[in-house]
C-alpha cells in the first residue's frame, strides 16, 4: 500500500469514527429526552386523574356526554397517543371515544374498578390491533369504576426507527464526504514526497547534483525540500573541491615525479659518474623523496575526515602550545617560546595540534636567521610570530589555498598545504585564519577558536591581543 493510500485510509478511519461517536450519542440523546418527555407527560396525567379522584372530583357522570360533545376531562385526557376509557362499578366500559381502538379491560382493572380507596392503580402492558401499549387504570373510589389511561409505545418506537434510518443516511453521506476529503488532503501532502522522491531518484540516477527540486512549501515538507536543496549544495561543493584537490594534487606531483624520473635515467650511469657527482645525486633523490613523501602526507591529512571524526573533548590551549613548542625544539633546534593564557576549548586536540604544528613548521621554514618563534594564546586565539620576510600584501588572500606558494616560496621546501591545513581544522572547530603583519619585521599567522564552543558552531568573535614587537 502506498503512503497516499494509507494516508487517506488513516483518515478515513479517524472520520469514520468520530461520525460514528457522534450519531450514536444523537441517538442517544433523542431517545433519552422522547423517553423522559413521554413518560413524564403520561405520569402527570395519571397522577392528576388521581388526585381528582381522591378529592372526590371525579366520576363517571363526568364522562356521560355523548362522544363528540364529551366533557373537558375526557378531551384533555384523549390525544392522538393517549386513550381513555371508563369503567363502571363490574369493570364493563361505561364511556369510550368510539374513534379510537376498544382497549381490553385486564383483570387487574376490574380490580381497580371495584376499589373503595379513590386513587388506587395497576399498570400493565397490552397488544391490540399491531400496537403496544402502556395502560394504568385508577381506581374513582367508593366501587364505582375506573379511568383506564394507554399509552401508546409503538409511535415512539416507530419514530426512534425513522430517526436511526436518517442518521445511518446521514452517517453514509459524511462518510463519503470524509473519504473524498481524506483522500485529497492524502493526495495534497504526498503529490509534494512524490515529486521530492522522483527528484532523489532521478539525481541518484543521473549522479547531476544541479537537478532543481521543486519548491514545496514552508510546512515539514517544505522543510524537507530546503534541507534536500542544501544537501545537494554541499555535495556539489564537495564534489568541486575534490576535483580541484585532484588536479592541484596532479600538478604538485608531476614536478617531483618529473625530476625523479630525470635522477632515475642518470642512475643508469652512475658508475660513469664522478663521486662528487654520485653524491650530489643521492642527496637530490633523497631531498626529492622526502618531498614527495610530505606532499602526500599532506594530501592525504587534507582530504581525509580526521578533523571532524575524532572525538571532541575539552582541550587546554596553554598546554597544547607547550607540547607543540616542545616537539619543535628538538626537531629544528629553534627557540620556541609560550605566552599562553589558561584557556579551555571544547574541540579535537589532534587536530588543534596538526594545526599548530604546521604554522610553527612554517615560521621555521621561512625565518632563516634563527630568531625566535613566539607562540600566543589569548582568548580563544592562538597566533605564531616569527622574525621572517612577512607575508606580501597581494598573497595574503590565497597564502590559505591549497598548493598555493608565493614567488619567494617556490625555491624552499613544502607542499603548499601546510596553511590549506589549518584553514581546514579553524573552520571545523568555527573558527577563523588570518595574517598579519608584526612590527619590526616578520609574520603573524594564526586562527580564532571560542572557549565556550564546540566545533562547527561559530566562535565569539576574541579580543584580539597586542602583537609582541
Amino acid at each position: 500500500m502506498t503512503l497516499r493510500a494509507r494516508f487517506a485510509a488513516a483518515c478515513v478511519a479517524v472520520a469514520g469514527v468520530a461520525i460514528a461517536a457522534a450519531l450514536v450519542l444523537s441517538y442517544a440523546a433523542f431517545r433519552s429526552v422522547l423517553t423522559v418527555d413521554t413518560e413524564q407527560s403520561f405520569r402527570a396525567l395519571v397522577d392528576a386523574v388521581a388526585d381528582r379522584a381522591r378529592h372526590a372530583e371525579l366520576g363517571t357522570a363526568a364522562f356521560d356526554a355523548p362522544p363528540d360533545h364529551a366533557g373537558a376531562e375526557f378531551r384533555v385526557m384523549t390525544s392522538r397517543l393517549v386513550i381513555t376509557q371508563v369503567l363502571g362499578p363490574g369493570g364493563t366500559i361505561a364511556v369510550r371515544d368510539a374513534g379510537r381502538p376498544l382497549l381490553p379491560v385486564d383483570p387487574a382493572d376490574v380490580a381497580v374498578a371495584a376499589a373503595s380507596v379513590p386513587g388506587d392503580q395497576a399498570e400493565h402492558v397490552l397488544d391490540a390491533d399491531g400496537e403496544s401499549y402502556r395502560v394504568v387504570a385508577v381506581a374513582l373510589g367508593g366501587g364505582r369504576g375506573a379511568v383506564q389511561i394507554a399509552h401508546r409505545t409503538t409511535e415512539a418506537v416507530r419514530l426512534l426507527g425513522h430517526l436511526a434510518e436518517l442518521m445511518l443516511g446521514v452517517g453514509v453521506v459524511l462518510f463519503g464526504l470524509a473519504a473524498l476529503a481524506g483522500w485529497r488532503v492524502a493526495d495534497r501532502v504526498t503529490r509534494r514526497l512524490h515529486r521530492l522522491t522522483v527528484t532523489a531518484e532521478r539525481v541518484a540516477a543521473s549522479g547531476r547534483l544541479d537537478t532543481p527540486v521543486p519548491p514545496a512549501g514552508r510546512d515539514e515538507v517544505g522543510r524537507l525540500g530546503a534541507a534536500i536543496t542544501t544537501m545537494l549544495d554541499e555535495l556539489a561543493r564537495a564534489r568541486a573541491d575534490q576535483r580541484r584537490l585532484i588536479e592541484d594534487a596532479g600538478h604538485e606531483l608531476r614536478t617531483p615525479l618529473t625530476s625523479m624520473r630525470t635522477n632515475v635515467t642518470v642512475l643508469r650511469r652512475f658508475a660513469e659518474l664522478t663521486p662528487d657527482a654520485q653524491a650530489a645525486l643521492l642527496d637530490d633523490l633523497d631531498n626529492e623523496t622526502r618531498e614527495l613523501t610530505l606532499l602526500v602526507d599532506e594530501l592525504v591529512g587534507i582530504s581525509s575526515e580526521r578533523h571532524t571524526t575524532e572525538p571532541v573533548r575539552r582541550v587546554p590551549l596553554a598546554e597544547l602550545a607547550e607540547a607543540v613548542a616542545a616537539r619543535a625544539r628538538t626537531r629544528t633546534g629553534r627557540t620556541i617560546t609560550v605566552d599562553a593564557e589558561p584557556v579551555v576549548v571544547e574541540g579535537r586536540p589532534g587536530a588543534l595540534d596538526r594545526a599548530l604544528t604546521n604554522l610553527v613548521d612554517n615560521a621555521a621554514k621561512f625565518d632563516d636567521d634563527g630568531s625566535p618563534i613566539e607562540i600566543v594564546v589569548s582568548s580563544g586565539r592562538i597566533v605564531v610570530l616569527d622574525r621572517g620576510p612577512g607575508v606580501a600584501d597581494e598573497d595574503r588572500d590565497r597564502i590559505f589555498d591549497r598548493f598555493y606558494r608565493a614567488d619567494d616560496a617556490r625555491s624552499r621546501p613544502g607542499s603548499g598545504l601546510g596553511l590549506a591545513i589549518v584553514r581546514t581544522v579553524a573552520a571545523a572547530h568555527g573558527g577563523t585564519v588570518f595574517v598579519e603583519s608584526r612590527a619590526g619585521g616578520g609574520a603573524a599567522i594564526g586562527f580564532t577558536l571560542s572557549p565556550d564552543s564546540h566545533p562547527g558552531r561559530a566562535p565569539v568573535s576574541p579580543r584580539r591581543p597586542t602583537l609582541g614587537s
